[in-house]
């Protein structure tokens, strides 16, 4: 049932009576805003749709002559598991590293951290993409009134087209309820459906072969030499059977034949050996349960395990002229590029983020949302890179929009890699460093991997509680002690123990700093003039140490334990080094006010000072803000600036904390347009770390979702803010279902740039200050109660 904006006003007592966390699909959120469509087949990757139901993935291309379906799953990894061996002589060098560094010894010590501290990462593996399943379709090639689309609202994709006097109709969806991907075929004249069903030669090795005159199987592994041994890594099934209405299914060699059918259904199923699974029992189970139920069945079982989640939220950020919206999103995209304002291609780009959350990263889900999500372009791994988890920012940012945008249960996956990665950085910790606790660098695989990498990049000590970060968010966001206590303070205190011990006085301050580590993956200008990446001290580390110990803090606090080791983390928490302003105006990036090596560098590390932590605000830290905020224009004013696409999106939530929402309005277009392709999913440029084309990443779609939602409402603060950053663009709108930190539901309307009502609910039953502008109230509520705020609610009280 839709919700109309005067429902909307009228109170709380409707919304009251829903289920927690469960919202209608607002009247301005209609079915042709949650839908990507097109008036033409996609030719490459980055025009395909993706679907996919939190393990297996797949592309649809839509081609009307071959229908094309890249597949991919989570688990299909090269290499075996290690947490990585570190150097056994990087303990005995440690000392040394940094007793140069403190000295002013920036290139020796460079040359030793090079020598000594990368570990050994020879069978580390990646993500694989497994074969193409290729419908070749017999009869006319011709095709009138194409269209091929992707909805939001039920995650299925579509294909349609007119060929002489029959209408041609397919429909595609993975669901998680089944555990396999479903296609449909269907045509309005009897007996037209014929195709030769097979699979693409692949990159993997692999052997085809069928079963019964249905089913068409492909056996392989998962075996590459660039990241791995050649020969490690996970065996692979692929089984996809064919269920003809009408017609006839024979097998031939190596592939299936149907003809002369009316309705056709082609399920598949996809299974791995990771964890000891046997991957041909996997899809047999899964192909079994499935074939018993129809398509009906089916497809209703994945609407009703699909929707529960996405309906949580709804957005309206305005009307789009008629002209523009009645275009494909291909046009739409193109015409923001050259400038035109499209609200409600942004708001499609918002819930796109969530959608990709869910196709990706389910509750039960074996790994979570690697570097490109569950989907692969094989271009990560051909390049050098790894589509693994980058710690470094990338894998964060993949779970940004999760707990703010409603989906809290998907992080539980991530949750599950960081018990992994607890468990080897316990050795990481005492071999490397000769401490307890549990340490992790920048990059991690299935097993858990912790060694450092190379300097440059590689030697990222804080990853493990840049990553731990989003456990913390959970408890937050919730409220749910039982979980403080049982996962995510075990977590954090052992990471504390690590840093307690690891950490080291300053000379000249006496400072506790890290170090020696990178600031990822920046260089500076050393006073002999090379460029250094590695040093002591540097402001990242001690924006997530200073986080660290906090959580820990009150952690205990409200757990009612670690009273001795509390005190120890405040005492230490207070010699941490200060925020420093260079001379540029700059927030410095390390301790001394060394010049950036590379001025247009696409990482800002030390901003994290600014989200996702809460250091560095405007109301707070005014100058430090302003410090912060000339460190974004310094980079992205630089000559060449590197725009990768995670980058544009940090700055859509940077500029959202610093409550400037029209220059965060500039950089979600800026995303949108110049770093997403014409399905919408984001990529990392040709150039930027040595790609030499656009490669798909999902950070960039999760975080610019992330960042929208900082726009709209923020609780970072102690205090639920309404409409912090606002642009004028967005004269009128709505919001439903965002989440608060402190475990409420929030939801905004607002026209001609000014508060109509605002619904606050509470899961949990507390008090709580609401910020508007320059103006706080206090809301008191009880468990599942709402609250109606309007702007006049605010007026009687002084400016803050």
């Amino acid at each position: 049932m839709l919700t109309t904006r005067r429902d909307f006003l009228q109170g709380s007592v409707a919304l009251a009576a829903l289920p927690y966390l469960t919202l209608p699909l607002t009247a301005q959120t209609p079915a042709a805003a949650e839908e990507l469509w097109y008036v033409r087949p996609a030719e490459r990757w980055l025009e395909a749709l993706p679907v996919g139901n939190g393990r297996l993935g797949g592309m649809v291309f839509g081609g009307n002559a071959t229908e094309r379906i890249a597949l991919s799953e989570s688990t299909a990894w090269s290499g075996a598991p290690a947490t990585g061996e570190v150097n056994p002589d990087a303990l005995s060098h440690l000392s040394e590293i940094r007793e140069l560094f403190f000295n002013g010894n920036y290139d020796e010590a460079q040359a030793l951290c090079a020598k000594y501290l990368p570990g050994h990462a020879k069978n580390f593996g990646t993500n694989l993409p497994l074969s193409d399943l290729l419908l070749h379709f017999s009869g006319s090639d011709t095709a009138m009134a194409y269209r091929r689309s992707l909805n939001l609202g039920d995650a299925t994709a579509h294909v349609s087209y007119r060929s002489e006097d029959a209408t041609f109709t397919r429909e595609f969806f993975a669901t998680h309820a089944d555990g396999l991907l479903v296609v449909r075929l269907a045509c309005t004249q009897p007996k037209l459906l014929g195709f030769r069903l097979e699979f693409d030669k692949g990159v993997l090795p692999n052997t085809v072969s069928t079963n019964g005159n249905d089913t068409l199987v492909q056996q392989g592994d998962c075996y590459e030499k660039m990241h791995s041994s050649g020969h490690d890594g996970v065996a692979f099934e692929i089984r996809a059977k064919v269920i003809a209405e009408g017609g006839t299914t024979a097998a031939t060699d190596q592939a299936i034949e149907v003809r002369g059918a009316d309705v056709v259904t082609v399920l598949v199923a996809i299974g791995t050996s990771y964890g000891g699974a046997d991957p041909g029992d996997t899809c047999k189970e899964m192909l079994q349960r499935a074939a018993n139920k129809s398509y009906a069945e089916l497809r209703e079982r994945h609407v009703a395990d699909y929707q529960p989640l996405y309906r949580r939220m709804s957005l309206d950020l305005g009307e789009t002229p008629a002209a523009v919206r009645r275009q494909p999103i291909d046009v739409r995209r193109k015409a923001m590029n050259n400038g035109a304002e499209d609200p409600e291609l942004l708001a499609l780009f918002f819930q796109y983020g969530r959608y990709l959350t869910i196709a990706g990263s389910r509750a039960d889900s074996p790994l979570p949302l690697a570097l490109q999500g569950i989907w692969n372009d094989g271009l990560a791994s051909s390049m050098g890179w790894t589509d693994d988890f980058h710690l470094d920012i990338n894998t964060q940012q993949n779970y940004w929009a999760a707990e703010v945008s409603n989906l809290s249960e998907c992080q539980m996956p991530l949750f599950r890699l960081i018990e992994r990665l607890r468990s080897g950085g316990r050795t990481t910790a005492k071999e490397m460093y000769g401490a307890p606790g549990w340490v992790a660098h920048t990059v991690t695989n299935p097993w858990g991997f912790t060694a450092p990498g190379s300097p440059g990049w590689g030697i990222f000590v804080t990853a493990g509680i840049w990553i731990s970060q989003q456990i913390w968010d959970h408890y937050t966001f919730t409220g749910d002690t039982e979980f403080l206590g049982t996962q995510a303070y075990p977590v954090l205190r052992e990471a504390a123990e690590f840093f307690l011990a690891y950490m080291t006085p300053e000379p000249k301050h006496g400072w506790l700093v890290t170090g020696p580590s990178d600031s990822p993956e920046n260089w500076f200008i050393a006073p002999s003039g090379h460029h250094i990446a590695e040093s002591m001290g540097n402001t990242v580390d001690r924006v997530f140490v200073y986080a660290l110990y906090s959580m820990c803090i009150e952690a205990s606090k409200t757990l009612s334990t670690d009273e001795e080791f509390r005190t120890k983390l405040e005492g230490a928490r207070a010699k941490l080094p200060p925020f420093q302003v260079g001379r540029h105006g700059q927030l410095q990036e390390w301790l001394e006010d060394f010049e950036d090596a590379v001025p247009n560098h696409r990482h800002t590390s030390h901003l994290v000072s600014v989200y996702p932590e809460n250091q560095i605000s405007p109301r707070r830290t005014p100058e430090l803000a302003r410090a912060a905020e000339i460190t974004i224009q310094r980079r992205i004013n630089a000559p060449h600036w590197e725009q990768s696409e995670w980058g544009r999106a940090n700055l859509v939530a940077y500029y959202a904390r610093l409550l400037k929402g029209n220059e965060a309005l500039v950089s979600l277009a800026g995303l949108v347009a110049k770093a997403a392709d014409d399905n919408l999913l984001t990529y990392s440029s040709g150039g930027i770390a040595g790609a030499q084309s656009n490669i798909f990443a999902l950070d960039g779609n999760t975080a610019g979702t992330a960042g929208i939602a900082e726009m709209l409402v923020q609780s970072q603060a102690d205090e639920i803010e309404l409409l912090p950053a606002l642009p004028a663009a967005w004269r009128t709108g709505s919001v439903r279902g965002l989440c608060a930190r402190g475990g409420f539901v929030v939801d905004i309307a607002w026209r001609d740039g000014r508060l109509e009502s605002a619904l606050i609910k509470s899961k949990r039953g507390v008090s709580t200050p609401v910020r508007l502008g320059d103006r706080v109230i206090t809301i008191h509520l009880q468990p599942k109660q709402t609250t109606r705020l309007r702007e006049e609610s605010f007026h009687a009280v002084e400016k803050k």
